[in-house]
């Protein structure tokens, strides 16, 4: 434990992406856990290859936060010549993750359940990456917290680092205001060009699936933006 005296405002305020809000563990998630961790999940404190990982030479995402894994499980699906590297912190999405990996036979998943910030940092390599998602992260929308959002320059420096040149970096929010900060930072990044055509935000491309929980956020009228930024 750090002595309060001596902690910087570094260790203090360091971003992390997530927020420990664990629901309890169905059986089901609990029985993946038990028996699937060890085929689709990888040990933080294990170097990680994806060429040695999947057995195989593929364009590489990566998405951060992945919540039930819903998502991430149809893009694996529909695209099984790219392989996915999940990060999710909190158990019980992992769980459902591994449920639907398993139903589905997937081979193109690998699942990290740890603090994505440190994930890259420490787990993959530079230039390694084809394409990076952060699909709807926590807002943290009151003012005083905006300094705890992911999208930070420093997280972004990161992101470019990882991604290969002409790789894609793909967020998106249902926040106005978080999108705006988001767009923000983006613009503002060396090395990063605006995919959409006008600088501002892209339609949702086809790869990437819309949520009930999107879905029912437009039937009541809320915005969703997709922003998509190409590595130089």
């Amino acid at each position: 434990m750090h002595d309060a005296k001596h902690t910087t405002d570094a260790q203090r305020w360091r971003i992390r992406s997530f927020v420990r809000r664990e629901g309890r563990l169905t059986p089901g998630q609990q029985r993946a856990l038990d028996e699937l961790w060890t085929h689709y999940g990888q040990p933080f404190d294990a170097d990680f290859n994806p060429v040695e990982v999947f057995g195989r030479s593929a364009p590489v995402t990566l998405e951060i936060g992945f919540g039930n894994g819903a998502s991430l499980a149809t893009m694996a699906a529909n695209e099984p010549d790219v392989d996915f590297i999940g990060v999710e912190v909190h158990r019980p999405g992992v769980g459902h993750l591994l449920i639907r990996l398993e139903e589905q036979e997937l081979t193109n998943v690998r699942v990290f359940c740890h603090d994505a910030v440190e994930v890259l940092e420490q787990r993959i390599g530079d230039a390694s990456l084809d394409r990076v998602l952060l699909f709807f992260p926590d807002p943290w929308p009151k003012r005083k917290h905006h300094k705890r959002r992911i999208v930070q320059p420093d997280f972004v420096a990161r992101i470019a680092r990882k991604l290969k040149p002409g790789g894609l970096f793909h967020m998106a929010t249902d926040w106005e205001h978080y999108a705006a900060h988001m767009l923000k930072v983006m613009q503002a990044a060396p090395g990063f060009v605006n995919c959409a055509p006008d600088g501002g935000y892209a339609e949702r491309p086809a790869w990437r699936p819309a949520t009930k929980f999107e879905q029912r956020g437009r039937r009541l009228g809320h915005g969703v933006q997709d922003l998509l930024f190409r590595r130089l």
